[in-house]
């Protein structure tokens, strides 16, 4: 199970889901605390921007961002939970865990996976940029980015609700809040 958060949620929602595996991707010069819970070798950390092409002071994702995260979730051995989040569990988080989903998963159908997203989260609206990235390197054809653009922006929010994504593709309703 992948369970998506921002990062104001992150402490409470590897406590909650006894998550062994992380993926922070946060842009550069942001202060992330790594939850004890959580292994170093068992964490990725991914820094650049929430854009969607190339702006003078920004890091956009890259290739090699991609890489790093696809090469990360195919060593996972699915033991425990993983826990993916960005600053506002909305973009670069919901990519992730839709890359991982179908990293980790071939034969999967790309559409089925982005309505599957979309029905955990409402808000859900996923880095173009980083889907068609992994849509190539996975060699889908465009397929990821055809059914990511199909279930469109998601609802406005400040912040996304954590969600918890099957890596076979069904998914759990948002997961109760907690008082902060």
């Amino acid at each position: 199970m992948i369970t998506v958060c921002s990062l104001a949620r992150l402490g409470e929602t590897v406590e909650r889901t006894r998550a062994r595996h992380l993926v922070t991707l946060i842009s550069g010069g942001t202060q992330v605390a790594r939850p004890a819970s959580i292994h170093a070798n068992d964490h990725l950390f991914l820094t650049f921007n929430d854009i969607t092409a190339p702006a003078e002071g920004l890091t956009p994702p890259g290739e090699d961002h991609v890489r790093e995260l696809i090469g990360f979730v195919r060593r996972w051995n699915l033991s425990g939970p993983m826990v993916i989040h960005c600053f506002a569990g909305i973009s670069r988080s919901t990519a992730a865990a839709y890359i991982t989903a179908c990293a980790l998963q071939a034969d999967a159908d790309e559409k089925a996976l982005a309505q599957a997203l979309r029905a955990a989260s409402p808000s859900a609206t996923p880095n173009p940029r980083l889907v068609a990235l992994a849509d190539s390197l996975l060699g889908r054809n465009g397929r990821m980015s055809a059914a990511i653009k199909e279930i469109g922006r998601g609802a406005d929010a400040y912040e996304g609700t954590p969600f918890t994504f099957a890596v076979g593709g069904t998914s759990a309703p948002p997961a109760a809040s907690a008082p902060r």
